[in-house]
């Protein structure tokens, strides 16, 4: 079973393929706010996108550059605009295929099942942590904000993404320091806490205030809910 997201704002077509690819044992996924694409993409975490190229806020092209930044799952583009021109833009833009409309189902239904066949025979999908907007790729330790990418060092990446796998729980310090010791970088207190502060200048830089909250006594925290306040 695989899960596919559909982004397109003609609710009665998207309702329609979503119908029909969960007919054939499929998951699906409906965006309903296409100012937030990519965090939609990031909490569904899917095999593949079918992507409308005109969309409100920005079209389709700007979405499969934005994915293609954090994963390489594939994108099949909708449009009704079926011309070779914007075909070959959204082959260009890192899409895999091309669906003109009036949609056909059927032929929907083959292109998904070809195109998954070719993506998950070769190789699987990469693995991210999001939140707030905020995307970790594990693969190459990349840390991606609005279209930004954010330099990390290795403990910077390796703090991150303990928190990111444990968001809305405490993390200690002791659990912090033993996971950097597991993957061969020893670290003391003060190490630990210069190398938290860094991150946090590095992320409020990117517009990420109050990102990391620190619980006195007990660690740190990357809250569900934003906006509590915490330093050192």
């Amino acid at each position: 079973m695989y899960r596919i997201m559909i982004v397109e704002d003609d609710l009665a077509m998207a309702g329609a393929m979503k119908k029909q690819i969960e007919a054939w044992g499929n998951e699906c996924f409906c965006v309903c706010d296409f100012a937030n694409v990519i965090t939609a993409f990031a909490e569904y975490d899917p095999h593949m996108v079918l992507m409308d190229i005109m969309l409100p806020f920005f079209n389709g092209y700007h979405w499969c550059t934005e994915i293609r930044k954090i994963s390489n799952v594939p994108v099949v583009f909708i449009s009704s605009a079926s011309d070779n021109m914007n075909i070959v833009m959204a082959m260009s833009m890192g899409g895999d295929d091309f669906i003109p409309k009036p949609v056909d189902l059927e032929v929907m239904t083959a292109k998904i099942q070809a195109v998954l066949r070719r993506a998950y025979d070769m190789a699987g999908k990469i693995p991210i942590l999001e939140h707030r907007g905020a995307v970790l790729n594990l693969n190459d330790a990349s840390l991606v904000y609005r279209g930004e990418r954010i330099e990390l060092t290795k403990n910077e990446f390796r703090i991150l993404q303990t928190l990111m796998e444990n968001k809305g729980k405490v993390v200690s310090r002791d659990t912090l320091m033993t996971r950097l010791w597991q993957m061969d970088s020893y670290v003391e207190e003060n190490t630990l806490t210069v190398n938290v502060t860094r991150l946090r200048k590095k992320l409020e830089s990117a517009g990420l205030a109050d990102f990391i909250t620190t619980k006195v006594g007990s660690g740190y925290i990357i809250d569900m809910a934003p906006g509590a306040k915490g330093h050192g």
